[in-house]
């Protein structure tokens, strides 16, 4: 399982990246980079403002 961003929706808040329990998230100048420590727990989905964020299960 990974995550998908959905760069052309996304605000670039960081809130995605202060929830995640795994830290496999960083706010780089104007995306936001998910790393293989990526569980798809889904809990940046949940808490994205925009919705830019979807599991690939």
């Amino acid at each position: 399982m990974s995550i998908n961003v959905n760069r052309y929706k996304c605000g670039y808040c960081g809130a995605c990246v202060g929830v995640c329990p795994e830290g496999a998230l960083e706010l780089v100048e104007t995306f936001i980079e998910v790393d293989n420590r990526c569980t798809g727990c889904g809990i940046c989905a949940k808490i994205c403002p925009v919705g830019a964020i979807e599991v690939i299960r």
